[in-house]
């Protein structure tokens, strides 16, 4: 069996408890993070077979957190050993990543200091045949924003389908360069892109209609959603496969177009988040879970925005979820 190869920063997530808890119970959560391993997770929980990519120090740090990675059945013999650290980022347990409590600390990481020419593409890529990365790497450095580019070519080299999830974070794109000059050379190889009609503004110029999903209705996004694909793939010619999510104040819905057929998924209800970290990775996996089994397209766009919905409800950053688990919402 092929497997998915997924590629990005792998991260530990410093989750604090506020108000001095942390201090006081001299107490720090510390789990695994990073949008590629998260998507990791969930394929790898769905029985999919899966390969991780990135970079470590070559300390025993890496090798407790890789023989974790192991035991869950994610292969990580193409995981990379350079550099001297991890990147960290600091984020309490309901908040969300994309506002301002989340803290980076990830300059100068093993990740963040990969060149061309490190990673054998031809090696690592051997036994897959889809590659998976996020808008999150190339934001980190100029260094690694090529290596993604040097990846997505051996890519397409080998026939290997690409997808990528426009996740845009603000506070990392720190080295001189805006995502429009580095983003858009990396999405026209894809074919599967995954992300919200305000990211693909931010990361690829593509203007949106709405400026934020607040006191619109649904069928006002749906239609923005429609015209920002429109363009989307006016300009993105491999991009077959495309699919937005909305997270309203109390409700969660996705949007997939596959060629020109359009599948909307049921809308969920929202209850308080538990954990707002790694919902959209969930989704992400959720999609690549759906299309590799070539399920029915309603289907992989419930199944997905279900068990984005479910992760909400889960501590840490990547999902537990079973099958029968995110089913279960599925039908309800």
């Amino acid at each position: 069996m092929k497997k998915v190869f997924c590629f990005g920063e792998i991260l530990l997530r410093m989750s604090l408890q506020l108000n001095q808890d942390w201090l006081n119970k001299n107490t720090l959560q510390v789990y695994t993070g990073g949008a590629e391993l998260n998507v990791a997770h969930a394929l790898a929980n769905w029985g999919i077979a899966v390969k991780y990519g990135t970079a470590m120090p070559d300390n025993y740090l890496s090798q407790e957190i890789l023989s974790s990675l192991q035991q869950k059945n994610i292969d990580v013999s193409a995981v990379h050993f350079s550099g001297s650290r991890i990147g960290t980022y600091y984020l309490p347990q309901g908040a969300d990543l994309k506002n301002a409590g989340v803290i980076y600390d990830r300059a100068s990481s093993s990740f963040a200091e990969l060149k061309p020419g490190m990673i054998d593409w031809d090696k690592v890529l051997q036994d897959c045949d889809w590659f998976h990365f996020s808008a999150i790497s190339p934001a980190v450095s100029q260094s690694a924003a090529d290596v993604c580019l040097e990846a997505v070519k051996a890519c397409v080299a080998k026939n290997i389908k690409i997808s990528i999830d426009l996740n845009y974070r603000q506070k990392l794109w720190q080295y001189g360069k805006k995502p429009v000059s580095i983003m858009p050379e990396l999405v026209q190889y894809c074919s599967i892109i995954m992300g919200n009609m305000w990211s693909a503004e931010s990361l690829l110029g593509i203007s949106s209609l709405i400026k934020e999903s607040k006191n619109k209705t649904t069928e006002e996004l749906m239609a923005a959603a429609k015209e920002s694909i429109r363009q989307l793939k006016k300009q993105f010619k491999k991009a077959t496969t495309i699919a937005y999510t909305f997270r309203m104040e109390n409700a969660y819905r996705a949007l997939l177009q596959n060629e020109d057929d359009v599948f909307i998924s049921k809308q969920y209800q929202l209850q308080q988040s538990i954990d707002k970290a790694g919902s959209g990775d969930c989704f992400m996996g959720g999609l690549i879970y759906g299309l590799s089994n070539q399920h029915p397209l309603q289907n992989i766009i419930d199944f997905s925005a279900a068990a984005a919905v479910g992760k909400l409800q889960e501590i840490g950053d990547a999902t537990k979820q079973s099958i029968a688990d995110v089913l279960k919402r599925v039908n309800n």
